[in-house]
């Protein structure tokens, strides 16, 4: 039992930015598998509606009996909501779209925003040490969202290299700030990364330039390129360091992780 205690709290991020289409829910199950490649065991919560992540690790529907709703609104205990999944150390706890109504139900309760908090509270129940929570967040800066945010210790944004990708981004840092201020002294920016990258694409260099410096070093050095792979991997149900580990994409995951993982232990 004092071996369990004096295990390291685990590390828990949220994967956000309110605008869709951005490579979020790829970047949380490529970054939470990438992880447990360095050795490491990986939570990823599904808070998206849409259930793109859980689709993306190959759970049907019909597999998830309990979700992150049951989680969030009916008490359900973390242990029973998540489970494994094909990557070995990767689990998950899934969503469907109930979820779209936790919102509704959630405004008139007093701890609305603080109900992953208490869910993740009981970490230590699951079978397994965690050593990394990734929450994928909706696409929207939602009850859902904030939950994630009070939850966490830190927020990764994926950035889209496209038109306009900055706009939308400082709403994205002030709602960070007012959590932080209000519900979760110690949150903060865990990185930005740049996604759907081309290095053709005169478009990408200039968001890249922009966003370096507007952001400076909260912008990573690791930069995921647009790569079919990427895209292929999730109608087969599954990480593309699953489906193709050599590929550009797989690659570029893996470097983020260790980018995270060396971020960490000099913060350590």
């Amino acid at each position: 039992m004092s071996d369990l205690v004096n295990l390291p709290r685990a590390c828990v991020i949220a994967v956000a930015n309110q605008k869709g289409g951005v490579g979020k829910f790829t970047t949380t199950i490529n970054l939470g598998t990438a992880l447990t490649l360095r050795g490491k065991t990986v939570l990823i919560i599904d808070l998206d509606p849409q259930g793109n992540a859980s689709t993306g690790l190959g759970m049907s529907p019909e597999a998830r009996a309990l979700t992150t709703y049951d989680l969030l609104i009916e008490d359900a205990p973390i242990k029973d909501v998540s489970r494994e999944t094909s990557v070995e150390n990767l689990y998950l706890a899934p969503a469907t779209t109930d979820l779209s109504s936790a919102d509704i139900e959630l405004i008139s309760n007093s701890r609305r925003v603080f109900r992953l908090r208490a869910a993740l509270n009981q970490l230590r129940t699951l079978p397994k040490h965690i050593d990394y929570v990734l929450v994928d967040c909706p696409p929207s800066l939602n009850l859902l969202t904030v939950n994630a945010m009070v939850a966490a210790d830190s927020v990764l944004v994926p950035l889209q290299s496209e038109f306009f990708a900055l706009e939308g981004l400082s709403q994205l840092l002030l709602s960070v700030r007012e959590v932080r201020e209000t519900a979760n002294p110690k949150l903060r920016i865990e990185g930005i990364v740049l996604t759907m990258y081309d290095k053709r694409n005169n478009l990408s260099r200039q968001v890249e330039d922009d966003a370096r410096e507007n952001l400076g070093d909260l912008v990573f050095d690791t930069i995921i390129p647009r790569n079919v792979r990427v895209s292929e991997a999730p109608s087969f149900s599954m990480p593309v360091l699953k489906y193709d580990p050599n590929s550009l994409g797989s690659q570029a995951y893996l470097s983020l992780a260790d980018e995270i993982l060396e971020r960490h232990t000099v913060a350590a």
